[in-house]
Parts: structure tokens; C-alpha cells; sequence
């Protein structure tokens, strides 16, 4: 293995397009979740920059609530992470 390899940050593409690494995360006392911090988690742990249990740990989430973030992205796209717009999505 190179010595460029051994040093390379594991990156995954974020909600916008964007490379997201660690270091680009909310930070683990993030109390305001607004829809692209919890895109850029869930982006996070699909693309491998962390595991499931991690991220629950990490940002004191439960599990159920990382998966109805999951498949609010899945069903209605990021916009379906908006609060305000949970009753239209029903």
C-alpha cells in the first residue's frame, strides 16, 4: 500500500453533491437538526463514513429515529426531512 493510500480520508458524496468527510459531520452535540445535517448523517452512514451504530451513539439518535430519516430521503427526497412537512407526505 502507498503511503498516499495509508493517508487518504475515507470520503463519501454528500446530499449536495459535495465530498463529505468526517471532519464535514455535525458535530456530536448538535441539538438543531435542520434537513442537511440529517441528510449529511444519513449520507454518512451509507456511503460507510460511519457505521449505524456510530452515528446513534455519536448523536444520540435511537434507531428509529436515523430510519425515518432514511425513508423520508428514500420516499420524498431530501425535502422530506422537513418538519413542517411531515402531515403532507402521510
Amino acid at each position: 500500500m502507498s503511503e498516499r493510500t495509508k493517508t487518504r480520508e475515507h470520503v463519501v458524496i454528500g446530499p449536495e453533491g459535495t465530498p463529505l468527510t468526517l471532519a464535514d459531520l455535525p458535530k456530536p452535540d448538535t441539538v438543531r437538526w435542520v434537513i442537511r445535517r440529517k441528510a449529511e448523517v444519513v449520507a454518512a452512514v451509507r456511503g460507510g463514513l460511519l457505521t449505524l451504530d456510530s452515528a446513534l451513539e455519536r448523536y444520540g439518535l435511537s434507531a428509529e429515529e436515523f430510519m425515518s430519516w432514511q425513508r423520508s430521503i428514500e420516499s420524498h427526497g431530501i425535502s422530506g426531512l422537513r418538519t413542517t412537512r411531515i402531515q403532507q407526505y402521510r
